[in-house]
């Protein structure tokens, strides 16, 4: 197979997330099997160096960033363009700047922004599609993005030119959904179905560390989108059960004076796979809809069933009674009914965590992974130089 010289473009979060942790992954996965990659990456502290207006301006449509964009790809000549994130500095119009080069645009869809300012269809701590499939013009009014409707409507105003422009029909090759769940969803939204493919996220990680399970295990950030208020709740009703909770965020105070939860703080990959190998299950009480989460592949990895809420890809990720157990989306009470569950069920939970382990070896590995990127990648060139001859 011949190797692919990679432009990879990614406009960074000023908190580091989950999505930036895959931009690294897939970078390094690419190299490691011998393709060249140039990493495009502007990140967001850049900001504050910035003007109102000029910000806006970035946000719409960012001639530097289109700019910046031209000259990498002229210099390094790649064979594929993947794009992760645009948002603000980049900005699509180094859509627009690929296709003067006459390249081919693969996008990864890691939320659901280009369908909702917030980009979590969440509002008031509950599910809102109002925006799905019409123009973003509730979100604007309500201020969804930040509680800022000021910002919200330069969101809504970008996501409104480029439809009007035809950027996201005409100016990206191949898109890329994490699941099926989210796939359909961005079908509603009005993207082309047909150019919608399908790639999970993946961990590079080694068997589970044989260590004796106890206790419940929370990784993320301690944000409103992630259950933590949900997660604060049901340890509060269970006294007996530890919860152990690792990671930061604004949500933090709702953990104060819940004496079973004990605050690891953020970890390394080492210290958060030694966590996963000797606690009973994951917890996942997010009540958005999460695209794909890492650490629930990481939880795989190392043999840990997930409790996790019944929205969204989760139902579709977490196997019921297989890989894990599922409870009703913001409901406290019935998360420490499952947790309940599990402590009296450790005979039950342990083949889910092995069967969870098998899940992850035949489908979210770095080698499997690396498979559908590649055939995605293949895929994207054809389909461009089909379109070329036309």
């Amino acid at each position: 197979m011949s190797r692919l010289r990679v432009l990879v473009a990614h406009n960074a979060y000023q908190q580091r997330g989950g999505e930036d942790a895959v931009v690294e992954a897939e970078v390094e996965l690419l190299r490691r099997n011998g393709h060249t990659v140039e990493l495009l990456l502007l990140h967001n502290d850049s900001i504050a160096g910035l003007g109102r207006f000029d910000l806006l301006a970035r946000t719409l449509w960012s001639a530097p960033g289109a700019e910046l964009f031209r000259a990498t790809a002229a210099a390094f000549l790649p064979d594929v363009v993947h794009v992760h994130n645009t948002f603000p500095l980049l900005s699509p119009s180094i859509y627009w700047a690929a296709g003067r080069l006459r390249l081919p645009v693969v996008q990864t869809l890691h939320n659901f922004r280009l369908l909702c300012p917030q980009a979590m269809f969440l509002r008031g701590g509950s599910i809102c599609e109002d925006c799905l499939g019409n123009l973003p013009w509730r979100g604007a009014i309500r201020g969804c993005y930040r509680d800022s409707a000021a910002q919200t409507s330069v969101l809504a105003g970008m996501l409104t030119l480029h439809r009007a422009l035809g950027t996201w029909q005409n100016k990206v090759t191949r898109y890329v959904a994490l699941n099926e769940f989210c796939r359909k969803k961005f079908v509603a939204g009005g993207l082309p179905g047909e150019r919608i493919l399908v790639k999970p996220n993946f961990v590079d990680f080694d068997a589970p560390v044989d260590l004796p399970r106890a206790g419940f295990l929370f990784v993320g950030r301690l944000s409103a989108e992630k259950g933590v208020r949900v997660l604060a709740q049901a340890a509060r009703s269970l006294p007996d059960a530890t919860v152990r909770v690792a990671g930061g965020g604004p949500e933090e105070g709702a953990l104060a004076g819940v004496g079973n939860i004990v605050k690891l703080g953020a970890l390394s990959g080492e210290e958060v796979r030694l966590a996963m190998s000797g606690a009973m299950a994951l917890l996942l009480p997010s009540i958005w809809y999460e695209n794909f989460p890492r650490t629930l592949v990481e939880a795989m990895a190392c043999g840990l069933p997930v409790i996790a809420s019944r929205i969204g890809a989760l139902a579709e990720l977490v196997e019921d009674g297989v890989t894990g157990l599922l409870f009703e989306p913001g409901q406290a009470e019935d998360l420490a009914a499952k947790m309940r569950w599990a402590m009296a069920h450790p005979d039950e939970m342990a083949p889910m965590g092995r069967t969870a382990r098998l899940r992850y070896e035949a489908l979210y590995t770095p080698e499997r992974n690396y498979e559908q990127l590649i055939a995605i990648y293949r895929e994207t060139i054809a389909a461009a130089q089909e379109r070329s001859r036309q």
